[in-house]
């Protein structure tokens, strides 16, 4: 049987910046949300209803479909089973029906047309709704980590974005920041994500985030997506992607432009050196980071994401981490201390992150007592965070293998048995 190519759902991917791949990805992600369970589904799925071979998806397919473009199956060109894809032939008429036809024909043409009622028009009052919604998705992850709850409030703020571009009129402007903070905010997906060791899915809101942000043409978000990427690899161990991604970043006119996000550039390359061994590839990049941070006006506006986190503390942060991994515990030691000492209150989750590497710093120096101590004021919520809780299980499994039969190790062990009790 020929099949009809759905031309709707072709249209609406190809405006909003679908692939296959990528609505095929959105929709498991949309069915996870509603079932429970992630979908099954891959670009060939899509392309089977693209092409008409699948004319009716699945009941929680669509319900997902729906989620995620916020338009039902049938506006999406789907057709229910027993329908005919195209309009059914008109049936045949007699005479007289003909002669009713022309007669109706005529005096609908000599009526003036209805006034089609005014689109709905989207403006700049829509886009500081979103971006004030974003500011309030910064904050939370600043408080809690990497929690599914911010990830998926973050991907539903995301689709408010791309839907607004479909329920009404809009400027190039205003559809430009629509794409920008719709980007934001799955960039926002996609740290939740790393954050909590869900990797997998991090990358899917990367391929997505950096479509939108392409869209946008906005060269800040960009940066946060590619820099964000660079980590992401680098919490892989695949150091040589991550100073590919952050080059992306590092590589953006905005760097030359705002020294502040050529510190934060340069201060996450220093980490990926860590990883990779290189300590004159470290000392460098920070030497740049220092400078170009010392050199960043304070006063130049900038996005509510570079503002919230990045400071001294967060360039002294990267280099604890750089150092740590070159196992050069007294500089990481030293980088920790002025992190936490500058790091602002509300910033719950990197206080306990740079205080897990400070008690490896520590420990790697054979200080278990300070060690131990520090590690024993993290705070129990914080140490569910999934990347302070694999800090910790790091750091007993190090002491265990240094001093096995010491008190201070016995100590670590009790006070992890009563956190889990």
């Amino acid at each position: 049987m020929q099949t009809t190519r759905n031309l709707v759902l072709t249209a609406w991917m190809a405006e909003h910046g679908y692939s296959s791949n990528t609505l095929a990805d959105a929709v498991n992600q949309a069915i996870g949300d509603l079932t429970g369970r992630l979908g099954g589904l891959d670009g060939s799925s899509v392309r089977d209803w693209k092409a008409g071979r699948v004319r009716w998806p699945k009941s929680a397919t669509r319900a997902a479909l729906t989620k995620v473009t916020g338009l039902s199956a049938t506006a999406l060109g789907f057709v229910p089973r027993g329908r005919a894809a195209s309009a059914p032939a008109p049936p045949q008429e007699g005479p007289v029906n003909r002669r009713s036809f022309l007669s109706a024909t005529a005096a609908t043409a000599a009526m003036p047309a209805p006034t089609a009622a005014p689109p709905h028009r989207v403006g700049a009052s829509a886009v500081a709704k979103l971006q004030h919604k974003f500011a309030r998705v910064v904050a939370g992850d600043h408080q809690h980590g990497g929690i599914r709850g911010i990830e998926t409030r973050a991907l539903e703020l995301a689709a408010e974005a791309v839907h607004l571009q479909s329920r009404g009129a809009a400027s190039q402007r205003v559809r430009a920041q629509l794409y920008g903070v719709a980007a934001a905010f799955t960039s926002s997906a996609m740290w939740a994500a790393i954050d909590g060791r869900r990797f997998d899915a991090a990358r899917r809101h990367h391929e997505r985030a950096s479509s939108l942000a392409s869209m946008s043409g906005d060269q800040a978000i960009q940066f946060r997506i590619w820099s964000h990427a660079g980590t992401l690899y680098r919490h892989l161990g695949r150091p040589s992607d991550a100073l590919a991604a952050n080059d992306v970043a590092r590589n953006l006119s905005i760097v030359r432009r705002d020294p502040l996000f050529g510190s934060l550039g340069h201060a996450r390359h220093a980490a990926i050196h860590g990883a990779t061994g290189d300590g004159a590839g470290v000392r460098r990049s920070l030497g740049h980071a220092q400078e170009a941070l010392d050199r960043a006006d304070g006063a130049t506006a900038r996005p509510v994401w570079l503002e919230a986190f990045y400071g001294q503390s967060e360039l002294d942060s990267l280099a604890l981490a750089a150092y740590l991994a070159l196992g050069d515990w007294a500089e990481a030691e030293a980088h920790a201390h002025r992190s936490l000492a500058a790091l602002p209150p509300h910033m719950h989750r990197s206080r306990a992150i740079a205080t897990a590497r400070l008690a490896r710093a520590q420990l790697g120096q054979g200080d278990l007592g300070p060690a131990i101590s520090t590690a024993m004021n993290i705070p129990q919520g914080a140490k569910r965070h999934p990347r302070v809780s694999g800090m910790l299980g790091a750091f007993g499994a190090r002491l265990r293998e240094c001093a096995p039969h010491s008190p201070h190790t016995r100590m670590w062990t009790e006070h992890q048995r009563e956190a889990l009790a």
